[in-house]
């Protein structure tokens, strides 16, 4: 008995020490310490001579976000903790007053992403989200490839209708449910990594075809008739949009089935299975279709507002929030559904929104689009379009996309009459980057929701996003030269 006393009270071992915590946590303050503390950088030049000088605040904002980068990469702390971190170090170091950093933590955008999630749960709850995964599995087969496979189509299909956020929440349920039938042991798997990552990628590939997709293309294309004075239609967006968007999700699809091979290659007895679970379900309830109807209005609403000048006044989140309210009120959804909700992801894109505007306000997006596009001045027609779409790329990555491509496309607009290039490969290959934003969770809602699968790291992302960002570059870089100009994009502007 005493022996077994001395054991019961024995003190647990204490955890090892965590030093790749510790190395990138201190890693990323030395690396915001280093730039704040710098002397002052150079101005930047466009072609016409204007200086664009770095203010203090504008090199403390580029320290913050090479900072918080490398915390999110490293998953240090939690990414949602991180995000925190993000207005805290804005307020200590007077990069901005405290009012305008946490303010951007409820920007409308955030809200968006909290009423797509909201959807989301609203689906899960009334059992859409079953009815949903049962109805594409009996479409796939077996096979855990065109399972993937069809995972993609779906939220690519979705992505032609309704913002991308909106359908990666709708998603996120859906292959939860996919992934339980598979019954591999519990924690991550290659077979779900694939699910949950394919799907922020092909959200990110559908969401450039139309302009339902995202709030980016509508942005584009008024800057575009700015500069220009051409409206680029309805119609014109998915002509030359569509093919990269196909090509890319053969891509991911492939590039999936390689680096993440499910262990198994079929899923024996599913089809019957699924056929039993959708006889279970019985007939739909008077909830889902409640929750149908109002997904539909508020799609509806966001896609007249592009034909209806009196709805373009009202913003996206007041109409993605018309569903939470009626969910709410009806009784969809209960107060207690609210702390269901993945509040980590919802604060990480709080903090995106602040560096964001904070790369933005203090002008050091702007510097560093005028320092890269400055140095593209002399370069092939090639070259400095494939630049621009680069950086757009990286932009996207750590700020909006919608302001990724106010800050890039003006600027590069200007420097185009300089060589000779059409404004129109400029807008469609700004456009095809900035929705992808493929290696950091920041980049887009889709990659946040994903994340919370618990599939997969953000480490993991990252790496494997830089080699489907290069395949990105690559597809682009070839439809430039062949597919676009055959489509009749012009290239180079007529003399």
């Amino acid at each position: 008995m005493a022996k077994a006393m001395e054991v019961h009270l024995e003190a647990p071992k204490a955890a090892p020490f965590d030093w790749k915590k510790w190395t990138a946590l201190f890693a990323g303050l030395a690396i915001f310490l280093v730039v704040y503390y710098s002397p002052s950088w150079p101005e930047a030049h466009d072609p016409a001579g204007k200086a664009f000088a770095l203010s203090v605040e504008g090199k403390a904002a580029v320290g913050l976000f090479l900072m918080a980068s490398t915390w999110w990469i490293f998953e240090v702390i939690p990414i949602g903790v991180t995000a925190i971190a993000i207005g805290v170090f804005q307020v200590l170091f007077a990069i901005r007053p405290a009012k305008e950093a946490f303010r951007d933590f409820m920007d409308p955008s955030v809200m968006f992403i909290f009423g797509s999630l909201v959807i989301g749960m609203a689906f899960t709850k009334t059992g859409l989200t079953r009815r949903l995964a049962y109805k594409m599995l009996s479409m796939a087969g077996e096979s855990t490839r065109m399972i993937q496979l069809g995972s993609l189509l779906v939220t690519v299909f979705l992505t032609l209708m309704m913002a991308h956020t909106a359908v990666a929440a709708t998603m996120f349920p859906i292959l939860l449910a996919v992934l339980a039938l598979y019954h591999e042991k519990e924690g991550p798997s290659n077979f779900g990594k694939g699910l949950f990552i394919g799907m922020a990628w092909a959200a990110g590939a559908g969401s450039i075809i139309t302009f339902l997709g995202s709030a980016r293309a509508p942005a584009a294309a008024s800057m575009f008739k700015e500069f220009t004075g051409r409206d680029v239609s309805f119609f014109q967006l998915p002509l030359y949009l569509s093919v990269i968007a196909v090509v890319m999700v053969l891509a991911i699809w492939l590039y999936l089935n390689v680096v993440f091979k499910p262990s198994k290659a079929t899923i024996p007895g599913l089809r019957e299975r699924v056929s039993r679970m959708v006889e279970a379900l019985g007939p739909m309830s008077g909830k889902e279709r409640f929750v149908l109807l109002c997904v539909a209005l508020v799609v509806t609403l966001m896609a007249l507002q592009s034909v209806f000048p009196a709805l373009q006044a009202i913003d996206r989140a007041a109409l993605m929030l018309i569903s939470t309210l009626l969910f709410f009120i009806f009784g969809v959804l209960t107060v207690e559904n609210l702390e269901e909700l993945p509040w980590n992801i919802i604060l990480l894109f709080s903090g995106a929104m602040s560096i964001g505007f904070c790369l933005w306000k203090t002008g050091a997006a702007e510097w560093m689009a005028v320092q890269w596009l400055g140095a593209l001045q002399g370069a092939h027609w090639w070259v400095f379009v494939m630049g621009i779409a680069g950086f757009v790329l990286v932009m996207t990555n750590f700020i909006m996309n919608v302001a990724a491509i106010a800050i890039v496309l003006p600027i590069s607009l200007v420097i185009a009459n300089y060589l000779g290039v059409a404004p129109d490969i400029i807008f469609y290959a700004a456009l095809a980057t900035a929705g992808m934003p493929f290696f950091l969770l920041i980049g887009a809602a889709p990659n946040a929701i994903a994340y919370e699968s618990g599939q997969f790291t953000s480490g993991e992302f990252f790496i494997h996003g830089l080699v489907m960002s290069l395949i990105l570059m690559v597809v682009l870089g070839v439809a430039m030269v062949t597919i676009w100009p055959l489509l009749g994009m012009p290239v180079l502007l007529a003399h």
